[in-house]
């Protein structure tokens, strides 16, 4: 006799990813330099001046870049003593960038002592969250046809959206503070392992924080997997530096900050108008 059991349907995957949506925007590169002081000195002060014109002229044509500017800075502390920042619609840009600055004749008496390589990035937790449930609820497979179409147009629509954060110019604020940062991976806490709903609740807390702060300072968060050694960089932009150590140490009360967040080291600089490259390689702070 045939069987009469009913033979259900495969049932459709959907289980949500676990990676946020993110959008990027300008590339971004950060260059950290020491100046051979004794070599320096023992030019003669004409030749010193051609050298500091020169590079005056380049870096203000980069300065006032249409598709992205940079900034020069000059670096508090052991780690360096002018650090470059740049910011560009590719990495490709960014290298001849890098390939101008190295044909300088300043270059000759500048040693990079790191460098930093990442894009502008904004991570979309709460969209993500909302589109991927939307399309798990009507069955949608995971990374089919039909996911990636939605996921195509939500991000278009952050892009427009966005286009300001992504693509800003680089502030004019007196000071910089940049540092490297990541998701700790341990056998005890581990980002990674965390649910997106959870990620996203910590992230939100953390992103309260940095509100309140709006009016003092302004931030530029880099993405960096793939590019160099750590997750993220941070750019924070202010005229009094103290406004960095309030907003970090209390950013560090935050349950994302204390159980998953470590730190690389961190860069402090005085932002120098390139018209007084010349009075800062001969001694003279920036006046801002």
């Amino acid at each position: 006799m045939a069987s009469t059991r009913t033979v259900r349907p495969q049932a459709v995957a959907t289980e949500i990813p676990p990676v946020p949506l993110t959008v990027e925007g300008y590339g971004v590169l950060h260059q950290m330099m020491k100046v051979r002081w004794a070599e320096w000195h023992r030019l003669q002060p004409s030749i010193k001046t051609e050298i500091a014109n020169e590079a005056s002229e380049v870096l203000a044509k980069m300065e006032q870049n249409a598709g992205g500017s940079s900034g020069v800075y000059s670096l508090l502390g052991h780690k360096g003593d002018l650090m470059f920042v740049h910011m560009r619609q590719s990495f490709a840009d960014l290298n001849q960038v890098e390939l101008e600055l190295g044909g300088l004749k300043l270059s000759d008496y500048l040693e990079q002592t790191t460098s930093y390589l990442s894009v502008i990035e904004l991570g979309l937790y709460e969209s993500s969250l909302k589109l991927y449930n939307e399309l798990a609820e009507r069955g949608v497979e995971p990374h089919s046809e039909e996911w990636k179409k939605a996921v195509d147009e939500t991000l278009a629509r952050q892009r427009e959206a966005m286009r300001s954060r992504l693509y800003p110019e680089l502030p004019k604020s007196r000071y910089l503070s940049f540092y490297p940062m990541d998701r700790r991976r341990g056998e005890e806490q581990n980002w990674y392992r965390l649910p997106m709903e959870e990620r996203a609740r910590q992230m939100n807390e953390h992103g309260l924080v940095g509100r309140r702060y709006a009016g003092e300072v302004k931030q530029i968060i880099t993405g960096s997997i793939g590019f160099d050694d750590w997750e993220w960089g941070v750019d924070l932009f202010a005229d009094d530096p103290l406004v960095f150590k309030k907003l970090i140490y209390e950013m560090r009360f935050d349950e994302v900050s204390a159980v998953y967040a470590l730190f690389g080291h961190f860069y402090v600089g005085l932002r120098c108008p390139v018209s007084e490259l010349g009075k800062l390689l001969s001694g003279q702070a920036p006046k801002g």
